[in-house]
């Protein structure tokens, strides 16, 4: 059981592209998750950050709008978006210059809350839902100078080990899929 205040910050684009480690078609549901973490301990709050289009589809609002629901209806998650970007690169095959919308700042705006919140004294635990290496400066900072518990809760596919070495406990969501599905 963990004490003190906790946070949960979650990089959606990880969530969304890892829960296919459990089955091509398995889809949580972030208020399952929600309420299976806070069994552990109180969550004090919860932020959510994703990229989206611009302008984002009434489905992409809706569900944005539902995350920031209160309990019991909804997850109450603050809910951060970024603009996706357009990425322009020549066809390697045709020379024809293609695009793609990629995400851009998710991972610098959750690296800046991992370190501005802790600085804040806003928590004591972390619960880090990410598997990205790149944040590991940001997670040894916290957890070696300022003494942050560190907790993951992740899918079991792309996660960095070295975000993992530094964990005091990883939340598998694999081993309880069921409990979270929709």
């Amino acid at each position: 059981m963990r004490q003190g205040k906790t946070i949960w910050l979650i990089d959606a684009a990880y969530l969304f592209n890892a829960q296919r480690s459990v089955s091509p078609a398995f889809n949580f549901d972030y208020l399952k998750l929600r309420n299976k973490l806070e069994k552990l301990g109180c969550i004090n709050r919860t932020y959510y950050l994703n990229s989206t289009q611009n302008p984002p589809s009434d489905a992409q609002n809706a569900f944005n709008t539902w995350l920031k629901t209160a309990r019991p209806d909804g997850p109450q998650f603050i809910v951060k978006l970024y603009e996706l970007k357009e990425d322009e690169y020549r066809c390697p095959h045709c020379s024809s210059m293609l695009s793609e919308q990629i995400q851009k700042g998710v991972d610098v705006g959750i690296a800046t809350l991992i370190v501005k919140l802790a600085h804040q004294q806003n928590y004591d635990n972390l619960i880090l839902s990410s598997g990205d290496g790149d944040l590991e400066d940001a997670i040894v900072h916290v957890k070696e100078y300022l003494n942050k518990r560190i907790e993951l809760c992740v899918f079991r596919y792309g996660v960095s080990p070295n975000l993992q070495s530094y964990s005091d406990k990883v939340h598998w969501i694999n081993d309880f899929a069921m409990e979270v599905v929709k």
